[in-house]
């Protein structure tokens, strides 16, 4: 289950996705819009900004804005920020492997067999869904699973190829 901090973050991105680029918004703003406290999003916001999701100002014209264009923020990206790896147990996670204290033979686990196919089926949705394919009025990613135009499954995320992160679990 996502926690509310990820769902808050994903809010106010979806916010920041809706202005025109150069346009900020303060957290106040944010916050009366999407219905999230304010002093928790601000701390949310920070964060997304060390991320480098977004950027800040201070001041009277101070606010924020996307450091990135809403096609090319995934939803996997921000989980994996957020709550970190999408794997349910380590012995399936990408980047933060390590076997299970109670397994003898992680190679013939069966429950690794299955929750490699959720990681793996998590990952595939989430990464295919930008910020962009959540604010279209149709519902459908456009750039993802299901999508007419080119997929992004399988590939490494234009966020972390942007801000040049190290891998993150799939």
């Amino acid at each position: 289950m996502l926690s509310q901090k990820t769902r808050y973050a994903l809010k106010a991105l979806l916010e920041l996705a809706l202005v025109p680029a150069g346009v900020r918004l303060s957290s106040a703003t944010i916050s009366t819009r999407r219905n999230v406290p304010v002093k928790f999003l601000e701390a949310i916001l920070v964060e997304l900004k060390r991320d480098g999701l977004v950027r800040g100002q201070r001041g009277r014209n101070g606010g924020y804005q996307l450091a990135l264009s809403p096609e090319n923020i995934t939803f996997g990206d921000v989980v994996r920020l957020m709550e970190g790896p999408l794997a349910l147990i380590p012995c399936v996670s990408v980047s933060q492997y390590h076997r299970c204290v109670d397994c003898a033979d992680d190679r013939n686990c069966e429950l690794r067999k299955l929750f490699r196919e959720v990681r793996d089926n998590t990952a595939t949705i989430l990464d295919g869904w930008t910020l962009a394919d959540a604010l279209d009025r149709d519902g459908r990613p456009q750039t993802g699973v299901g999508a007419s135009r080119g997929g992004r499954a399988g590939r490494e995320s234009s966020t972390k190829r942007s801000l040049g992160q190290k891998a993150v679990d799939k």
